[in-house]
């Protein structure tokens, strides 16, 4: 393993742990203080703040013209459907099938792989994302309670879809980090996906009542913003320089592990043998994914001038 993909591993493993604390911290924040479409729009505009600033401290970087119909795509895909459709998804059906139809993304990345970047299958491949989807589905089995949506149909089509998105924007946002670095590539996204959300957003964000926050709501917000959008999104994006799209939407199996780990230390729920045996089979899908093919970039060979990002005043 080279020093970029460990340090691509490292970026994936913590972005897996904020995204599994984010199910205990942010639970607060719905329906007492915000509702859903005003912490897309919340999220949205820090998220774009924060990467623009960070932007503005760090040499500029110029985005060719051309690329950025396929910044605005993966903008849309990444930002816009992927947190509308799961936040009114999450709205009509259960916490529990949400986990289990997101618990196919894995698949759907390493399809979208094999049809848009020719990235190989391998069966040894194949047979640790299997592992890992067993793992995952036993912990959210495991945690269910007796929860019911009011339109369970309707909620998990849009489930379905808030995870398609995602899945698809994972492996075309690959050749832009391929070319650019991840702040660059996120600015856009942000800035894109920010705009699209407003008319979705704008009118429910302004009936927010900041003065009602509690500590707690606050601390929420922020992890939200920062945590699961900030940093979650730029580590996972910065991944896809040194590693294939199919092995960065692998750790979203450890989402289900890491909340079921917060709710043993912090939250007193019992470790059961189940448990143990649902975490193995997740580490063993890493272990299986991380051999051989698993460390290649995928989508073929890049030139010399792709593989730096360019050194000039942004257009």
């Amino acid at each position: 393993m080279t020093s970029a993909q460990l340090k691509a591993h490292a970026a994936l493993f913590a972005s897996g742990l904020l995204f599994g604390a984010n199910y205990w911290i942010a639970k607060g924040l719905m329906p007492d203080y915000m509702q859903p479409m005003q912490i897309i729009f919340v999220r949205g505009l820090m998220a774009m703040l924060l990467f623009w600033l960070v932007s503005a401290l760090l040499k500029p970087v110029k985005t060719d013209k051309s690329d950025h119909l396929r910044l605005f795509i993966c903008s849309l895909l990444g930002v816009a459907v992927n947190q509308i459709f799961f936040f009114i998804g999450l709205s009509y059906t259960s916490p529990v099938d949400t986990s289990l139809i997101h618990a196919g993304s894995p698949l759907m990345v390493m399809l979208f792989s094999a049809l848009i970047m020719s990235e190989r299958i391998t069966t040894q491949k194949m047979t640790g994302i299997l592992a890992g989807a067993v793992g995952a589905v036993i912990l959210i089995l495991q945690g269910a309670k007796a929860g019911t949506g009011d339109n369970m149909l309707l909620g998990n089509l849009l489930i379905f879809v808030n995870i398609t998105a995602y899945s698809l924007y994972l492996v075309l946002i690959k050749p832009m980090m391929m070319k650019y670095d991840a702040v660059t590539v996120m600015k856009w996204v942000f800035l894109y996906g920010f705009l699209i959300v407003i008319p979705f957003s704008a009118k429910d964000a302004a009936a927010i009542n900041w003065k009602a926050f509690s500590p707690g709501a606050w601390f929420a917000i922020s992890y939200v913003v920062v945590g699961t959008t900030f940093l979650a999104y730029l580590l996972t994006t910065f991944s896809l320089k040194a590693l294939s799209p199919g092995v960065a939407g692998y750790y979203i199996y450890m989402q289900p592990l890491v909340a079921a780990a917060i709710g043993i230390f912090m939250f007193n729920e019992v470790l059961t043998v189940t448990k143990i045996i649902a975490g193995l089979l997740i580490f063993a899908g890493v272990f299986l994914i991380n051999r051989q093919a698993a460390f290649r970039t995928g989508g073929g060979k890049e030139s010399a001038s792709s593989r730096q990002p360019s050194r000039e005043p942004d257009a």
